[in-house]
C-alpha cells in the first residue's frame, strides 16, 4: 500500500476567510510573480495591483462575473475578487454566447472584462447586489471545462486552499519555480495551476500562446519556465513540434490531467522525461474537487500508466459497489470537495449540501493502494479536456427537429441520426453547439437508430458506428522511386493514383472511388508525403489529411514495424501461388485466404455513402478487375492455344470443360468478379441495402450461411467450375464487420467450424484457417521495416501478377524455378504500373477540354444558405457542405 503524504487541511465544514494565497501576496515581497513576453512583476507589485482593483469592486459583497483571459489584467481581478470577497463567477472571454447565458441565468452584480493592458475594466451593473450570498461562497465554475451550462460547481475559500496546498505539496512546488500557463484560467486545470504556484511564492509564465507556436516556447525558455499543465490532446501538439528535441535546461515537470492519457503516450512521455531529467505527473480530477483527486508519482508511469495513482495530500478513495457490475463507483472525500452545485441565484445562500464526490466512475484498487478507472456510470464523456452531456446533445439534436441518439468516449462524439441527413453539416452544428472540434464529432445518418429487444437506443451500438470507418494502420508499398512529396501534394496523390481529377477538399479515399487495389499504392505516397497516416485515412478527407488534427509519427530506427494484416496475407499469397504452380515449393490454400481478403476489403471500401452512390463506386471498382484481366487473356488467347474465348469473355467457370486444363488458369478472377457483380446488385435494391445498414454485422452471416449450403452440397447452382466460393468472401466481409470480442469470437468459431473438410487436406485447410484468424484478430503483423515497400508492393500487382505467371514462368522454369517466379513477380509488378498509367491517360483523355463547361442539368444553382457556395436546390448539397 503506497500511503499518500500527510497534509494537514480545513475541515470541510469551516471555512477560514479568504484563500491566502489571494490575500496575502504581499509576504512574499520582491519574489518575482508573473512573467509575461513584455514585463516582469513582484509579488508586491502584485498585490498593490490586486488591492487596486479591489477597490473599484467596493467594500458591498456582491456577484461578479470574469471573462477571463490569460492574461495581467484576468489574474488581477481574479485575485482582486478572492481577496475581497465577492462570490466570482469565472468564464472564458473568448465566448459570448457562454457569458451571455450565464448572465442571464445569474444576473451578477458586477461585470470585469480585460482592459488589454490598462488594467480591469470593471462594469457596475447596480451598486448593491441582488443576491443572497453564502459567507462560505468563493468561486463558481462550469463542470469539468463545459461552457454556457447554467448548472455551476460552488466552491469555498477553503476548497480553493487546501486543493492549492495539496497540490504544491505533491509536485514539490518551490518559490524558485515558474509555471507556463497552457490552459485556460477559467478551466479548474488552468486554475489550480496559477492557486498551486501563488500559495508557495513561485512565479506565473502569463501567456495564451499555443505550444504549437515557435514564440510560446521562446517565451519558455526566456524565463526559465520549469513546468506546464497538459490535456491529452496536448501531447499530440508536442509530438508535431519536435518537443522531445527541444533543449529545456529549466524544466523540472510536465503535468497530465484532463482526460484520460493512453497508457502507451504515458509511458512513452515518461521515458523522455526521465531521459531528459524532467518528470511526469499524471493526475485525476475534476471541478466539483476543485481540480485534482488523485496523481501518480513519476517512479510509477512506467509500470502502472494505466492508473490514476493515490488521493492526493489529504484525500482519501473508497469504492462503493454497483448492483450488477464487477466493480464499484468511486468516491472521494476530502477539504476541496467543493460545496455543491448551483442552478440558479436562489442557490447561492446555499451552504454545504454534499461532503462527498461520488465521481460516476467505476474504479479498482490494486493490490499496491494505486487506483485504476475502468469506466463511466453517467452519460458524460470528455473530449479534448472539455465534459460533454451526451443528453444535451439530443436535446439539442430534438430542437434541430431531427432524431437521434448520442454515445461517445474520450476519442469524441458519435451520433446517430434517423433519415437522410447531411452528416457533415450536422456535425458542424453539432461542434460548434458544444464547443467541440469538428473532427471530435462523427454523425451516421441511418434509416433507424438501432435499439434493443426492450425497445431501448442501443448506445454501444452506436458507440461501434465509430470503428466501422476505421481501418487498419497503412503502410508503404513500392513508391521508392516517387520524387519528394508532403502535405500540399493529398490532392494531387489522389488525383493521379485514383484516375480522378474531381478531387476537391472534400474528397476521401472512399467518395472518389478507392478499393482494394488502389488503397496500397495511395497510403505510400500519403506515407512518404505525411510521414504516416492515421488508421481512418482512407474516410478522411483531403481538408484533413493536409492539415492533420493528429501529428504523424516517424518510424524510425526500429528493425520491426506493423504492417497491415491483408496486405502482409496479399504479398504471401502470391508468392505462395506463384511458386506453387513453378515447382519451386508447394503451399496451398493462400488463394481462398486471398478470397476472403477480398470480401474483407470489399466491406472496407465499398461500403460507405448512399445507394446509388456506393453502387457506382463498386461498378468502378469491378471494373479495375476485368479490364486489366480482359486485356491480359486476350493477348494470351491471341499467343498461345492454352485458352478460349470462353476466358476472355471471363465465362469459363460457366461453360467451359468440367476436366481440369489449362483453360481453369483464371478460375479465381473469374469467380471473384461474378461475386463482386453478384454483390453489387443485391445491394442496389432498396430492401437489400436497408438491410445491410441496418445489420452489417449479421447481413454478411446470412451470406455466409447461403455460401455454405453450397459449401457442404446441399443446394447445387449449377455452375460447374465456380467452386463454393461465395462462403470464404461472405465470411471476410463479416470479419470486417466485427466489432467488440462477442462477434470475432463469434466468427472465430464459424471458420474453424466450417473449413476442415472443405479440401480434404489438413495443411490446406490449415493455411486458410490461420489466414482468416490473422485477418480477425491481428490488424497488423511485426514485419521487417525494411521489407514493407516490397511487401506493398507485391500486394498492390498480386491482381496482376497473378495473371501474368502463367505467359512467364513456363519459359523459365526449366532455367530455373527461383527465376521463374521472380520474373512472373516482375512481370505482375511491370503491368500494374502499365495498367495504372494507362487508366490515368483514358481518364484525362475522357475529361472535358479546358474552357469548356458540362452540360447541367436541373434548376440553376443558388448561393447555399450555409456556406454562399453553389445550391441546386432541396436534396442537393453545395460543394463544401
Amino acid at each position: 500500500m503506497i500511503p499518500a503524504p500527510p497534509l494537514v487541511c480545513p475541515d470541510p465544514g469551516q471555512d477560514l476567510g479568504p484563500a491566502t494565497f489571494a490575500s496575502r501576496l504581499a509576504r512574499h515581497g520582491d519574489l518575482p510573480a508573473v512573467l509575461t513576453d513584455a514585463a516582469a512583476l513582484s509579488y508586491r507589485e502584485l498585490a498593490e495591483r490586486v488591492d487596486a482593483t479591489a477597490a473599484l469592486l467596493g467594500p458591498v459583497r456582491r456577484l461578479v462575473l470574469l471573462a477571463a483571459r490569460n492574461d495581467l489584467d484576468s489574474l488581477v481581478a481574479y485575485l482582486a475578487a478572492l481577496s475581497s470577497g465577492h462570490p466570482l463567477i469565472l468564464v472564458p472571454a473568448d465566448k459570448p454566447g457562454s457569458i451571455e447565458s450565464i448572465m442571464a441565468a445569474y444576473r451578477p452584480d458586477v461585470i470585469v472584462r480585460s482592459g488589454e493592458g490598462s488594467g480591469p475594466a470593471v462594469e457596475e451593473l447596480r451598486p448593491g447586489t441582488l443576491h443572497q450570498l453564502h459567507p462560505d461562497l468563493a468561486l463558481l465554475l462550469s463542470t469539468s471545462g463545459s461552457t454556457g451550462s447554467p448548472k455551476l460547481v460552488r466552491l469555498s475559500h477553503a476548497n480553493l486552499q487546501s486543493n492549492a496546498d495539496s497540490i504544491a505539496e505533491y509536485l514539490g512546488i518551490r518559490s524558485a519555480d515558474r509555471a507556463a500557463t497552457t490552459l485556460p484560467m477559467s478551466y479548474c486545470y488552468g486554475l489550480s495551476v496559477i492557486n498551486s504556484h501563488l500559495s508557495r511564492g513561485a512565479a506565473l509564465v502569463l501567456t495564451d500562446l499555443s505550444v504549437v507556436d515557435p514564440c510560446f516556447w521562446d517565451l519558455f525558455a526566456a524565463r526559465g519556465a520549469t513546468s506546464f499543465a497538459a490535456v491529452p490532446y496536448t501531447f499530440e501538439l508536442l509530438d508535431r513540434v519536435g518537443f522531445s528535441g527541444m533543449d529545456l535546461p529549466h524544466l523540472r515537470y510536465v503535468t497530465q490531467a484532463g482526460g484520460r492519457l493512453a497508457p502507451e503516450q504515458v509511458r512513452e512521455f515518461s521515458r523522455l522525461g526521465r531521459r531528459r531529467g524532467w518528470d511526469l505527473f499524471v493526475m485525476y480530477g475534476a471541478t466539483e474537487a476543485t481540480a485534482r483527486m488523485a496523481y501518480l508519482p513519476p517512479e510509477l508511469a512506467e509500470t502502472t500508466p494505466e492508473t490514476i495513482g493515490i488521493p492526493v495530500p489529504g484525500g482519501a478513495f473508497r469504492i462503493d459497489p454497483v448492483p450488477g457490475l464487477e466493480d464499484g463507483e468511486l468516491v472521494y472525500t476530502g477539504p476541496n470537495v467543493m460545496l455543491g452545485y448551483a442552478e440558479g441565484p436562489e442557490d447561492l445562500s446555499a451552504g454545504r449540501t454534499v461532503t462527498e464526490l461520488r465521481t460516476g466512475d467505476l474504479a479498482r484498487q490494486h493490490p499496491t493502494g494505486i487506483y485504476e478507472i475502468v469506466g463511466r456510470r453517467s452519460r458524460f464523456v470528455k473530449v479534448v479536456g472539455l465534459r460533454v452531456d451526451l443528453g444535451q446533445v439530443e436535446r439539442i439534436l430534438d430542437g434541430l427537429g431531427v432524431s437521434g441518439a448520442c454515445a461517445g468516449s474520450d476519442d469524441g462524439l458519435v451520433v446517430a441520426v434517423e433519415g437522410d441527413h447531411d452528416e457533415r453539416l450536422l456535425g458542424k452544428v453539432l461542434a460548434q453547439s458544444v464547443g467541440l472540434p469538428r473532427t471530435s464529432v462523427d454523425v451516421h445518418a441511418m434509416e433507424g437508430l438501432p435499439r434493443l429487444g426492450s425497445g431501448k437506443v442501443d448506445y454501444p451500438a452506436i458507440l461501434e458506428l465509430a470503428a466501422e470507418r476505421a481501418a487498419p494502420a497503412p503502410t508503404e508499398d513500392a513508391a521508392a522511386s516517387l520524387p519528394a512529396e508532403g502535405p500540399g501534394d493529398v490532392r494531387r496523390i489522389f488525383a493521379e493514383q485514383l484516375e480522378n481529377d474531381d478531387v476537391t477538399d472534400d474528397s476521401t479515399f472512399v467518395t472518389l472511388g478507392g478499393d482494394s487495389l488502389s488503397y496500397v499504392a495511395v497510403s505510400v505516397r500519403l506515407e512518404k508525403a505525411l510521414g504516416n497516416l492515421p488508421a481512418d485515412w482512407h474516410v478522411r478527407t483531403v481538408r484533413d489529411l493536409m492539415n492533420p488534427g493528429t501529428p504523424p509519427r516517424q518510424r524510425r530506427g526500429r528493425f520491426f514495424a506493423p504492417l497491415e494484416t491483408g496486405i502482409v496475407l496479399r504479398a504471401l499469397a502470391i508468392v505462395f501461388i506463384v511458386s506453387t504452380h513453378v515447382g519451386l515449393f508447394s503451399w496451398q490454400g493462400t488463394a481462398h485466404v486471398l478470397m476472403a481478403v477480398a470480401g474483407f476489403n470489399f466491406a472496407r471500401f465499398q461500403l460507405a455513402g448512399e445507394r446509388l452512390p456506393r453502387l457506382r463506386r463498386q461498378l468502378r471498382s469491378l471494373g479495375r478487375v476485368v479490364v486489366p484481366s480482359v486485356v491480359f487473356i486476350g493477348v494470351a488467347y491471341l499467343l498461345t492455344d492454352r485458352y478460349s474465348i470462353a476466358n476472355v469473355l471471363l465465362l469459363n467457370a460457366i461453360i467451359g470443360p468440367e476436366e481440369v486444363t489449362t483453360q481453369w488458369h483464371f478460375w479465381f478472377v473469374e469467380v471473384l468478379v461474378y461475386i463482386l457483380a453478384a454483390a453489387a446488385a443485391l445491394l442496389a435494391v432498396p430492401w437489400a441495402d436497408r438491410a445491410e445498414r441496418r445489420f452489417p454485422w449479421a447481413f454478411p452471416l446470412v451470406l455466409t450461411g447461403v455460401g455454405l449450403l453450397e459449401r457442404f452440397e446441399l443446394v447445387d447452382p449449377e455452375v460447374p467450375n465456380t467452386g463454393p466460393v461465395l462462403w470464404l468472401f461472405a465470411l471476410g466481409w463479416a470479419v470486417a464487420r466485427s466489432r467488440g470480442l462477442l462477434q470475432r469470437v463469434a466468427v472465430t468459431a464459424l471458420t474453424v467450424l466450417t473449413v476442415p473438410g472443405f479440401f480434404d487436406n489438413p495443411n490446406r485447410e490449415a493455411t486458410l484457417v490461420a489466414g482468416v484468424l490473422l485477418l480477425i484478430w491481428l490488424p497488423s503483423i511485426p514485419v521487417p521495416a525494411r521489407l514493407h515497400r516490397f511487401a506493398g508492393l507485391l500486394a498492390a500487382s498480386s491482381l496482376y501478377a497473378y495473371l501474368a505467371h502463367w505467359l512467364v514462368y513456363p519459359l523459365l522454369v526449366d532455367v530455373s524455378p527461383a527465376l521463374a517466379v521472380a520474373a512472373s513477380l516482375a512481370a505482375g509488378v511491370a503491368y500494374w504500373a502499365l495498367s495504372m498509367r494507362v487508366m490515368a491517360a483514358l481518364r484525362r483523355w475522357k475529361r472535358p477540354r479546358p474552357g469548356k463547361r458540362p452540360r447541367v442539368s436541373g434548376p440553376p444553382p443558388v448561393p447555399c444558405r450555409v456556406q454562399g457556395s453553389l445550391w441546386r436546390g432541396p436534396g442537393s448539397r453545395c460543394h463544401r457542405c
